[in-house]
């Protein structure tokens, strides 16, 4: 977690080995990129979280509660022995719902001390499952957040990549709203007002038929829905019903999915990290562009009062007409000197509503749970996701919520 005001920054863990590996390598950003003006601190542990926070304007939360080990291994081998596949289980599906209880049981301490010490801060949120995380924030505590999301910048670039249309990049012109991680392009024109996307269809349909590659999901929904959406198949794999299915391989095949994906990502991810810290401790250098991550842009804005767009997630509240009001979305938002401020979108075409709405309620029982403390509704959140919900029978999946469970207490990371 980093705590970001006009006087300086700030690093806080819980473990001393994370904490001394991000300082070092803000220290050097800091050195590197900023002449060394920027004055950074670090905070172990939960004695010292409050003093952390202190006079913070904005809290960036980028933690992962468990780590790849244990509980991401948990998430992924329990399922496993009740024939229930995934790929990335860090948004909806069993591992997200299981990855969302663990994480708010921390985040509900985490808003207690900003309501305390910091209450005008905003709580920028980059840890997965945004949707239920986000939501759980704003539903149910005083802080003021908004989760972020890379997947909307890159959406309309990849998809124009893919097809060889990058020539139509410059000046385009697009509108996405929906949920974290299925939020949908729902126009794309080029410079000068024309509809990009019969062409997009048609040369989707084509590569789909032609040739194995990664994104062959997101251009099926092209295809069958109509429309886009911004993450990859990868993820997409695993939010619906029609893709991984019992003793239904072909498909797996068909559509190029890459079971156990984030494991292997955790695992790669862990290896490249220790390489560069050997690196950083070696005297290596580092070097940074800005990105087109919002946090930066959304701090510069809410100091400058020079408004910028970004794609965030807040509470619907009717921002989607045909969404549930209570709803985490994922819409434009301007951002200025007053702070975040989504804007209407209307109705999605009624089959998208349909899919986001499919795990919306998944979500929205996860966040009740959470704040209920109601095991009863860890199922039923299992039972209403779309992908264990067409592997597993019911009471396949209260035996496998309860095995879940008593994994995370037995860990270390307990669930309520």
């Amino acid at each position: 977690m980093r705590c970001v005001s006009r006087c300086g920054n700030c690093a806080y863990d819980i473990d001393e080995k994370r904490l001394d590996e991000s300082y070092l390598l803000i220290s050097k950003m800091n050195d590197s990129i900023n002449e060394g003006r920027a004055t950074i601190k670090k905070y172990l542990g939960v004695g010292e979280r409050k003093d952390a926070l202190r006079k913070a304007d904005f809290v960036v939360n980028a933690i992962q509660v468990g780590l790849y080990d244990p509980c991401t291994i948990i998430d992924f081998e329990i399922p496993k022995k009740y024939g229930l596949r995934q790929t990335i289980g860090d948004t909806l599906g069993i591992g997200g719902i299981f990855r969302a209880l663990r994480t708010i049981h921390v985040l509900k301490d985490f808003a207690k001390d900003i309501e305390e010490v910091c209450p005008n801060a905003w709580f920028l949120n980059y840890t997965n499952p945004m949707a239920m995380l986000t939501g759980y924030m704003l539903r149910y505590t005083k802080v003021k957040t908004v989760g972020l999301c890379h997947s909307v910048q890159s959406c309309s670039k990849d998809l124009l990549n893919g097809l060889n249309m990058s020539d139509k990049l410059e000046g385009r012109h697009e509108k996405i709203a929906g949920i974290n991680h299925m939020a949908w392009l729902l126009e794309i024109k080029d410079k000068d007002g024309n509809d990009l996307y019969p062409e997009i269809k048609k040369r989707a349909k084509e590569k789909n038929a032609k040739e194995k590659h990664g994104d062959m999901v997101r251009y099926d929904y092209i295809d069958k829905l109509g429309y886009y959406c911004t993450e990859s198949s990868e993820h997409n794999a695993e939010y619906n019903s029609f893709y991984i299915k019992p003793n239904r391989n072909d498909l797996i095949e068909k559509y190029n999915i890459p079971l156990d994906e984030y494991p292997r990502r955790c695992i790669n991810q862990i290896a490249g990290w220790q390489k560069q810290y050997e690196e950083l401790m070696s005297g290596g250098k580092i070097e940074h562009n800005r990105s087109n991550e919002y946090a930066s842009r959304i701090m510069e804005a809410i100091y400058t009062n020079k408004p910028y767009k970004i794609g965030g997630n807040v509470i619907n509240n009717g921002v989607i007409t045909n969404l549930p009001y209570n709803a985490c979305v994922e819409v434009p938002c301007l951002v200025d000197g007053e702070g975040i401020h989504p804007t209407f979108v209307g109705e999605l075409p009624l089959q998208l509503a349909a899919m986001n709405s499919s795990n919306i309620y998944a979500q929205m029982l996860t966040i009740e749970a959470a704040h209920t403390m109601d095991k009863k509704k860890i199922y039923q959140a299992a039972m209403m996701d779309p992908h264990t919900g067409a592997e597993l029978s019911t009471d396949e999946i209260v035996a496998l919520c309860d095995e879940l469970f008593e994994a995370h207490e037995k860990a270390g990371y307990p669930i309520f």
